[in-house]
């Protein structure tokens, strides 16, 4: 039987820090309804909050975090360094903390391995990589700006660019990727926890389009368990060794999604799962401003 998993459960970073196993993601939340959702969230019991530069939504994320009236030290926040930044690091976070109405971020990401010229969205820079962005990123650790750093939509050939080249002084503390029973990348994961780095899942249910709502398998499961299709979810994700950052500002699906108390998957069922057959990526279209050089396209 696998073991049990609760909504109080974190993992341990490199730095020693604990990052919860479920926070609250913000990806295409409305300014005009996330600073609700996010005070909800916390009034509920989530002390992480998943947000970046690029979905314009900081500084309503932070208007809900002081709502909220939890301490900061309580709370863990996510934010992320946006692709046409990459040559302004210290500017960026600069930015965010503003945005957010903080003195600092416990984990501060690169957002994608993306160095996008800001005059050319459609372009990158000539003289300028990831590498050169992840030089800068380490020198925000000990300003007390940051807590931790780390990458987002990394797949294997980067990570190996990155922690291979000498100017690599502090491996990766997560990588943010998506993730999900249509999408479980299991190379990638093994590949992280083989180099020390933790791995957080978004796009963990799947996102609106995904065959996951239709599958069987999942719905069965569900049936069974007496739960969500997208509690089962979260449950394979966080038994399997990941946090994951569901998105909602509906206040019903913000409490079920944390409702992960006093029950498990066990290992049968995780393995049901894990077995799904249909793949999918919420992400299926590249960005317009990725190119083979600095960005690893996975299928699968």
């Amino acid at each position: 039987m696998a073991e049990a998993k609760h909504t109080s459960k974190t993992y341990t970073l490199a730095s020693g820090d604990k990052i919860p196993a479920i926070g609250l993601g913000t990806w295409q939340s409305p300014n005009d309804q996330v600073t609700a959702a996010v005070k909800h969230a916390i009034d509920v019991g989530y002390r992480y909050i998943d947000t970046a530069l690029a979905y314009g939504n900081e500084a309503a994320v932070g208007e809900g975090v002081r709502a909220a009236g939890v301490p900061r030290e309580q709370l863990w926040i996510t934010t992320k360094l946006d692709n046409p930044w990459h040559k302004r690091v210290a500017e960026g976070i600069d930015t965010s903390l503003k945005n957010l109405g903080m003195d600092y971020v416990d984990l501060y990401l690169m957002h994608w391995p993306s160095s996008t010229r800001p005059d050319d969205l459609k372009k990158h820079y000539d003289d300028w990589n990831f590498i050169d962005t992840w030089r800068e990123m380490q020198k925000l650790v000990g300003t007390g700006k940051v807590r931790n750093i780390g990458v987002s939509n990394f797949g294997i050939t980067n990570l190996e660019k990155l922690l291979n080249d000498p100017s690599c002084k502090i491996v990766p503390a997560v990588n943010q990727i998506e993730l999900h029973p249509n999408n479980p990348s299991p190379k990638l994961v093994a590949y992280c926890k083989e180099k020390g780095i933790h791995v957080t899942g978004y796009s963990c249910l799947g996102s609106t389009n995904s065959p996951l709502y239709k599958d069987p398998t999942l719905l069965d499961l569900a049936a069974k368990k007496g739960r969500t299709p997208q509690q089962c979810l979260l449950q394979w994700g966080i038994q399997n060794g990941w946090d994951v950052i569901p998105k909602s500002v509906t206040p019903e699906r913000i409490e079920a999604n944390f409702a992960l108390d006093g029950w498990s998957l066990d290992d049968e069922e995780l393995k049901q799962l894990s077995s799904l057959k249909d793949r999918f990526k919420s992400l299926r279209v590249l960005p317009i401003w990725s190119h083979h050089d600095v960005f690893e396209k996975r299928i699968g």
